[in-house]
């Protein structure tokens, strides 16, 4: 079911990096209260960097039980483990390395030197069922109901490594795919899908600067998931769209919030 997207805008991106990591580290810190753990699925980038090295200085991070914490990723760029164009490297650099996580709950996807190889389908498909395995009978599922799912929005509406028009934003069934030819380099990628993104209970969508103002009135103004993406990801019980200002330039009057800073 479609959750109505709320939107919060802020004065710029640093201050929206601050405000969305301190929001989170509640969120995680109320999961973690409320059953044990959290489950928070991670989106590269500039905005979830910027979100990472923002958690990463708040002093509030500390009342996160980050053993209790599972982390996954949205995507991934088919390279070389290390690699530092890969999510999970500059995820590691702006945060994972300086809190005591349990490594056996950080899910990174395969590399394109890990044991599939170059195989970037049958990586897909491992990750898929390191999803499965994770999830349990109260997720009504093949993935686990992830307590905050992170995406950053690109300039042409793409979330993930899911593109307008391409294979992987038509996909029904399958929670994680390869992708072929992204128009945006490296051209080879594994993502999770829209059924996949829509398990989680809430969907964050961040957004900053005013090369994604378009992106954002697109997709806030009813467009199709096909064409923009941003669109098709919505979570079960919230979706939040956390902009800063230039982002929210092109919002219709009637969709903009008073400012929440």
């Amino acid at each position: 079911m479609s959750t109505a997207p709320q939107l919060v805008v802020h004065r710029d991106k640093e201050l929206m990096a601050q405000a969305a990591a301190a929001r989170l580290i509640t969120r995680i810190v109320d999961a973690q209260a409320s059953r044990g753990s959290a489950s928070v699925v991670l989106t590269g980038g500039r905005n979830g960097n910027g979100l990472l090295a923002a958690l990463s200085a708040a002093p509030a991070r500390d009342a996160v039980d980050w053993s209790r914490l599972d982390l996954w990723w949205g995507d991934e760029r088919f390279l070389p483990e290390g690699d530092p164009d890969r999510n999970v490297t500059q995820a590691r650099e702006a945060l994972l390395d300086s809190v005591p996580l349990d490594p056996e709950r950080v899910h990174a996807m395969p590399a394109s030197d890990g044991p599939y190889g170059t195989d970037v389908d049958a990586a897909a498909a491992a990750y898929a069922e390191e999803l499965a395995r994770a999830a349990g009978p109260e997720n009504h599922g093949p993935v686990p109901t992830f307590d905050v799912l992170m995406l950053g929005v690109g300039p042409d509406t793409h979330v993930a490594s899911l593109f307008p028009e391409l294979p992987a934003v038509r996909e029904t069934e399958r929670t994680v795919v390869g992708v072929h030819g992204a128009p945006k380099p490296p051209p080879t990628r594994v993502t999770l899908t829209l059924p996949a993104i829509r398990s989680a209970r809430e969907v964050w969508l961040l957004a900053a600067g005013e090369d994604k103002a378009q992106a954002a009135a697109i997709a806030l103004s009813g467009a199709g998931e096909i064409q923009a993406p941003a669109a098709g990801a919505y979570g079960r019980s919230r979706t939040l769209w956390l902009l800063d200002g230039a982002a929210a330039s092109q919002l219709p009057r009637s969709l903009y919030p008073p400012a929440s800073a």
